[in-house]
């Protein structure tokens, strides 16, 4: 039932208004998915710096987290423009950082940690509740940017909380992000074999795992087309999914074509989604949509 949504500006100059479409997408999708709601945004670059979000916990003293965040980047130099909003902490560093080492030091300092996004373009907002909600915590219609992603879910097999809920970073593939609606039959096998090289996982939700997947293809050299026709190989189940890099939106729709999902492209924008009415309520103008057809894939490039 989740709603899954994508938006891609043709225009070049990045200054797009990205997250009032993508936030009227899931309003219109709301009564999807009541648990979660969450964007994937990509905005202009930073000066070739990271951004890093990071979740500092479900509740509690938020801001003393923050604090012990801030002296450890201390430690580190090379940390700016450090802020908290609701229950995230964002900063940005150098882009020669080895985001892998950053990410892993952050999060040994306290169990609720998690980084939720670091890219130079890519920055990820999620939280409990409807979009109206999101919204509402961080204003995410005045962000701007050239595309994104967004979900709005209802949990079928794992907990609701901010880490499961969607979209998922790659969790060391910078300005990777996915969101899923289905079900990865074979995830348990898939979610072994990558923690026996050691791979991390930080909840329970089977989308997580194609996250990790097109991050590794994408690591190999593989171009994102070639990893979403290879998802159609190696990951079974149902699903729709719809992935976003720095300057690139795809989907990849499943071989029996049991989630819904559609599409429009005209020479100003594309746009993806669960279904019809999140484009027509957030786009306005004459166009036509038209229904993803069995394994097919396709990629869009800025």
């Amino acid at each position: 039932m989740c709603g899954i949504v994508g938006f891609l500006s043709t225009n070049g100059d990045g200054q797009a208004e990205t997250g009032r479409t993508i936030l009227g997408m899931l309003r219109a999708l709301g009564c999807r998915g009541p648990d979660s709601a969450g964007v994937a945004l990509f905005g202009a670059p930073n000066d070739n710096r990271f951004a890093v979000r990071v979740k500092l916990g479900e509740g509690g003293d938020l801001q003393s987290k923050a604090r012990q965040i801030a002296v450890h980047l201390e430690a580190l130099n090379g940390a700016s423009q450090f802020s908290t909003t609701g229950a995230y902490a964002r900063f940005l560093v150098s882009g020669e950082t080895d985001i892998k080492q950053l990410a892993d030091s952050i999060e040994s300092l306290d169990k609720d940690y998690e980084v939720v996004s670091i890219g130079r373009r890519l920055e990820i907002i999620k939280q409990t509740g409807s979009p109206e909600n999101l919204e509402k915590t961080y204003c995410v219609s005045h962000l701007k940017g050239t595309h994104g992603l967004g979900h709005t879910r209802l949990s079928t097999e794992s907990r609701v909380d901010l880490s499961h809920s969607q979209p998922f970073w790659s969790h060391g593939f910078p300005d990777l992000a996915i969101v899923h609606n289905g079900h990865i039959t074979n995830y348990h096998q898939l979610r072994r074999r990558y923690e026996q090289r050691g791979i991390r996982f930080y909840t329970e939700n089977d989308s997580e795992v194609v996250a990790i997947y097109l991050a590794e293809q994408l690591a190999k050299g593989g171009s994102l087309q070639e990893a979403l026709e290879l998802m159609l190989r190696d990951l079974d189940g149902s699903y729709s999914c719809l992935a976003a890099t720095e300057r690139q939106l795809g989907f990849v729709k499943d071989p029996f074509a049991l989630k819904p999902l559609v599409m429009t492209e005209t020479e100003q924008f594309v746009a993806v989604a669960t279904e019809e009415i999140a484009i027509r309520a957030a786009i306005a103008g004459t166009y036509s949509v038209r229904e993803a057809q069995v394994k097919e894939v396709r990629v869009w490039q800025r």
